[in-house]
This record gives structure tokens, C-alpha cells and sequence, in this order.
């Protein structure tokens, strides 16, 4: 099943909304496109920089896939008296798009939106499959949007659902994802001398400078100044030998985790080996995806520590 992103799960998990007239705490509109009149926030969260996954096309259609992105995500849920109707708030914020100098990548409404946007909701921060009954599918618009500017494309995503039969009321996911560099020198580069007291003390060290696209398993170049290091401690101890361990968070199938951490173990063992001229026969990668949390998954920054790499004594 493919992923969404969708907070959906979130509106329709209770009726008792209807009785609450504010917004989450801590909630606002994005910047770039106000709410419809009398909308409700009902969930809510902004991320600095995160990745997202967003669907390039109609999922129903040959082409459509889920498009990874990376940039300033804004997650929004909107509950609409169900007075309104979906093409009335689809048709505004068509127009709002329109004049924000957004160009319209696809719209699609029902059965040609596909089951999957109705089947997928993020629960905590975790995708989880639900059972909405299949009228839902008739009930439904979905919009992707871009605007393209001098830092790179900003995309909005906006899904509409009708819940008008059961809780008098439409639903609003709108996903933005803005361009923007991901901070850097958050997360020091440990010295050849820092990982070698680590193995010592611990057995293992943790090294989150070695970095890698979205679903990707190069190494970036912005990785080289861990690798020396990594390569300079396995160089000036001739006898040490190692397992170069892929660690994920659990976003995703955790099949999928385990192949792509297992490729970017790989990874990086053989370009210390092309690169560094360590011996192949005293790295051994492995993957444990997920296994080994050292944070809570249940957000940005515990994710973050979990998605690493680790040298580990053989």
C-alpha cells in the first residue's frame, strides 16, 4: 500500500469535535494560504526540516507515485461545518492557490483520487492502515499544486473528504513543503581519537555525519569529513576490525528499512575501502533497520537519533 502522510485518522477517530470552537494549541494557518471560513484546526504540526512524501499524480493512473521531498513541512487537519460543500471548498482553494502563483500539477475528485488517500492515516507520527468504508472513495478531492521560485519549489497538497452522513462535517488535510537548506553543524564530526575511546569504553560508537538522500543508500559528499576520520581510525589500528551497522527510525515498512540500511552499510564500508584503502576483510556491513532505538520514534528529533550509523568492535 502506498504511504501517505494524511492526518485524517486524527479528525474522523471521534465525534466529539464538533463541540470545540478553537484550534489546537499551538496551531495557525500557514502563511501561504489561509483557512476557509469558519474551518476549525484539528490537528496540527510543523517540522524545520523533515522529509515528506507527497503523490505526483492521481494514484489510480499509470504514472502515480509518492514523491519524496525534503524542506520546511507544515501537516495541517481542518474540520468544515458540513453545510459547506466539498466543491465549494475545493473550488476556493483552487483560486487561492491560483492567486498565491501556484500552478496546478493534477486535481482529481472521487473514485480517481484512489482508495489509498481514504486507507492510510498517521497516528502519533506512525503510518497505520484503517478501514474507512469504501463510500469514502466517492467522497473526496484531492489537489497538488507547485510554485516555483529562486530557492527551489515549494508544493501544497491539499486533501478534502465529505463526512457530512456520519459527523456533519468535511475534512481538510493541507500538506505544505517549502525549500529550505537543512541546518548543518548540528551534530560534530568525531575525531579518529573520539571513536577509538568510544569502542574502547562501549564496544561501538554512534557517527551521524555519513549522509544519504531520502530512500537512498549514496553516500553524500557532505559525509567526507566523518569517512577520514573513520578512515583514519581504522588505518592507524591495523588489527581493529569492525561491523559498519545501518540504523533506521520505523517510518515505513520495516522490510523496506532493513534493505536500504543493509545498501547504505554497504555503502560506506566500500568507500572506505576505495577511498581510505581499508582493508575489505575487516568491515563487515550489517542492517538492523529499527531494531535499536536509542530515542523515541514518536518524533522529529528521536527519529533523527535513530537514523545513524554505527561502527561496532567485531
Amino acid at each position: 500500500m502506498l504511504r501517505t502522510t494524511l492526518l485524517l485518522g486524527l479528525l474522523l477517530a471521534t465525534t466529539t469535535f464538533a463541540s470545540h470552537a478553537e484550534d489546537v494549541t499551538g496551531s495557525k494557518d500557514h502563511p501561504l494560504l489561509s483557512r476557509f471560513t469558519g474551518a476549525e484546526i484539528k490537528s496540527y504540526k510543523q517540522s524545520d526540516y523533515d522529509e515528506a512524501e507527497l503523490p505526483n499524480a492521481p494514484i489510480t493512473t499509470k504514472d502515480g507515485k509518492m514523491m519524496p521531498l525534503e524542506g520546511r513541512v507544515t501537516r495541517i487537519g481542518y474540520r468544515i461545518d458540513g453545510s459547506r460543500s466539498l466543491l465549494e471548498i475545493s473550488r476556493n482553494y483552487e483560486q487561492a492557490l491560483a492567486a498565491g502563483k501556484f500552478q496546478t500539477v493534477y486535481s482529481c475528485k472521487g473514485p480517481a483520487c484512489g482508495a489509498e488517500f481514504s486507507n492510510v492515516v498517521v497516528i502519533s507520527g506512525r503510518v497505520m492502515p484503517v478501514a474507512f468504508p469504501s463510500s469514502f472513495n466517492d467522497k473526496q478531492r484531492a489537489v497538488l499544486a507547485k510554485r516555483s521560485g529562486p530557492d527551489g519549489d515549494t508544493w501544497a497538497f491539499i486533501y478534502l473528504m465529505d463526512d457530512t452522513d456520519s459527523n456533519k462535517a468535511n475534512y481538510v488535510y493541507e500538506e505544505i513543503v517549502e525549500p529550505k537548506p537543512m541546518a548543518t553543524g548540528q551534530v560534530k564530526v568525531l575525531d579518529a581519537k573520539s571513536m577509538q575511546n568510544a569502542l574502547n569504553s562501549d564496544g561501538k560508537v554512534a557517527l551521524y555525519g555519513i549522509y544519504f538522500d531520502t530512500d537512498k543508500a549514496d553516500v553524500k559528499p557532505e559525509s567526507k569529513p566523518e569517512l577520514t576520520e573513520m578512515g583514519k581510525l581504522l588505518n592507524d589500528n591495523p588489527k581493529l576490525k569492525v561491523y559498519i551497522v545501518g540504523h533506521t527510525d520505523n517510518q515505513g515498512q520495516f522490510a523496506h528499512n532493513l534493505d536500504l540500511a543493509q545498501h547504505r552499510a554497504d555503502a560506506v564500508a566500500k568507500t572506505l575501502a576505495a577511498d581510505y584503502k581499508v582493508p575489505a576483510a575487516r568491515m563487515a556491513a550489517k542492517s538492523v533497520a529499527s531494531l535499536a532505538p536509542v530515542a523515541s520514534n514518536t518524533d522529529d528529533a528521536g527519529r533523527a537519533n535513530n537514523r545513524r550509523v554505527e561502527l561496532v568492535v567485531q
